[in-house]
C-alpha cells in the first residue's frame, strides 16, 4: 500500500460536505420518492416526478424498480427514519410480478399498470435484477431473494455466456457488445460476494474482470470503450468515444476488487481510468464530469449529467481508501461540492439531470433511476468518513 498522506483540512470540509448531503437525502429525497415516487396504487415506482413532484405515468424501465429497492435498502442504515423495509419491498414484488417472464428472464418495460410493453431480454436488465435481490437479501436475509438470485444466475451462464469471453448482450444475440452491462453484472457480483459464500459470485466477478484486464484495457491508453464488435475489438466509427463516468465508475469496482483479492496490477490499471477522466473527463471552467469525450482528451459532448458527478465521488473515495492520498479526498470534496448544485430544485428532494454547456440546468422532470447513483455516491462518502479518524488519516489496514 502506498504511503499515506493526510489533510486535516481537507478532511474536514469533505465531512461538512458529507454531513450536509446525507441531511438532504434523510430529510428530503428519501420521504419524497416514497411519497410520490412510489405508485400506492398500481405498485412499483414512478419512472420521473415533474419538478412539482407529480409522476410522469410513463413506461416503466426494468432498471427502475431494483435500483429503487437498492436505494432504499441503504436508507435506514444512511439515518431515513421511513418505512425502508416496506419501499423495498413495494419496487422488487412489482418487479418480480410485472417483468419476470416465462423462461425466468426479466422484461425490458411494463406500463405503468404492469401491462408487458417490451418483452425483450437485455443482460442490462438481469444484472440490475441481481442488484436488486442483493440489496434485498442483505437487508432481510429472506432466501427467496437469494433464490432468485441464483436461478438468474444459472440462466445468464446457459444463455448469455460467450464463447469468445463474456457475455451476450441480449437474447437474441446481437452487436454491438457493450462494457457497460459487463460493468453493472461485475456490480451484482460484487455486492453478492459480500453476501454470500457460494463461489459463482467470485467466479462471476473474475470473469468480467479478466476481460477487462486482457481484452479491454491493453491498448496504450488503458482505457475501457464503450462498444465492441464480435471479437471485442473496440468501434471507433465516428472515434474512439469514452465516457469519463464509466471510467470513474470503472475505476472504483475494479479497485473494489483489487482490494478483496489484493492485486497490485489491477489496483494501478484502475487509478489510470480514474486518473483519464480526472485530467479530461472534468470541465475546467464548470467544474463537472462531462458527458464524453474522445481517447485523445479532447471533448465531445460537454453537456454533464447528474450520475457522471456520483461516480467521481465513488472513484476518489475508493482511490483515497486505498492510497491514503489526501488528493482524492479533495476531489471528492469537489464532486461532492458540485452535485449539491443539482439537488437545488423548486420541491426539496429532486434533482436536475442534465447541465448544459452552458453551466445552466435543463428544465425537464427529475429521472427515479438516479437515485441509485445518489446513495451509492452517499454510501461511499459514508464508508471513507468511517475509514478516517477525526485528524482526517486513514485508520491501518482500511
Amino acid at each position: 500500500m502506498q504511503a499515506r498522506v493526510s489533510d486535516p483540512l481537507v478532511f474536514a470540509s469533505l465531512a461538512e460536505a458529507h454531513h450536509s448531503f446525507k441531511t438532504w437525502l434523510t430529510t428530503h429525497a428519501y420521504e419524497l420518492w416514497w411519497m410520490h415516487g412510489a405508485d400506492h396504487v398500481r405498485g412499483g415506482f414512478h419512472e420521473r416526478l415533474h419538478l412539482d413532484a407529480t409522476p410522469t405515468d410513463e413506461p416503466r424501465r426494468a432498471r427502475l424498480n431494483p435500483r429503487q429497492a437498492f436505494a432504499y435498502s441503504h436508507a435506514t442504515e444512511l439515518g431515513w427514519t421511513g418505512p425502508a423495509h416496506r419501499a423495498f419491498e413495494h419496487g422488487l414484488d412489482f418487479f418480480v410480478s410485472h417483468y419476470k417472464r416465462a423462461d425466468g428472464f426479466y422484461r425490458t418495460k411494463v406500463a405503468p399498470d404492469g401491462t408487458p410493453l417490451d418483452n425483450n431480454i437485455e443482460l442490462y436488465d438481469q444484472a440490475f435484477a441481481l442488484l436488486g435481490f442483493a440489496s434485498a437479501y442483505g437487508l432481510c436475509s429472506e432466501e427467496r431473494w437469494r433464490t432468485e438470485a441464483y436461478a438468474l444466475h444459472h440462466r445468464l451462464q446457459k444463455h448469455f455466456r460467450r464463447a469468445g469471453g463474456g457475455f451476450e448482450e441480449s437474447i437474441p444475440a446481437r452487436l454491438p457488445l457493450s462494457s457497460n452491462s459487463h460493468m453493472h453484472l461485475l456490480e451484482a457480483a460484487l455486492a453478492w460476494l459480500a453476501l454470500d459464500a457460494d463461489a459463482r459470485w467470485l467466479t462471476l466477478a473474475t470473469q468480467i474482470v479478466e476481460l477487462a484486464e486482457n481484452r479491454w484495457m491493453t491498448s496504450p491508453t488503458g482505457l475501457i470503450s464503450e462498444q465492441f464488435d464480435a471479437a471485442w475489438e473496440p468501434l471507433r466509427l465516428q472515434g474512439w468515444i469514452i465516457e469519463p463516468g464509466h471510467q470513474f465508475e470503472w475505476g472504483s469496482l475494479l479497485l473494489h476488487f483489487a482490494s478483496h483479492q489484493r492485486e497490485g496490477g489491477l489496483t494501478t490499471a484502475a487509478l489510470r481510468l480514474i486518473e483519464f477522466s480526472e485530467s479530461f473527463g472534468v470541465d475546467p471552467e464548470r467544474r463537472v464530469v462531462m458527458n464524453s469525450c474522445f481517447a485523445d482528451g479532447q471533448p465531445k459532448d460537454i453537456e454533464a449529467r447528474l450520475w457522471p458527478q456520483t461516480e467521481r465521488i465513488k472513484a476518489s473515495c475508493m482511490a483515497a481508501e486505498v492510497t491514503g492520498d489526501s488528493l482524492y479526498a479533495s476531489r471528492a470534496l469537489e464532486a461532492t461540492q458540485t452535485l449539491m448544485g443539482y439537488f437545488e430544485t423548486p420541491v426539496r428532494g429532486l434533482w436536475r439531470d442534465r447541465m448544459s454547456a452552458e453551466g445552466a440546468f435543463i428544465e425537464e422532470p427529475a429521472p427515479a433511476s438516479s437515485f441509485y447513483h445518489i446513495v451509492g455516491a452517499a454510501l461511499a462518502l459514508e464508508r471513507l468518513a468511517q475509514a478516517t479518524l477525526p485528524q482526517g488519516t486513514l485508520k491501518e489496514g482500511s
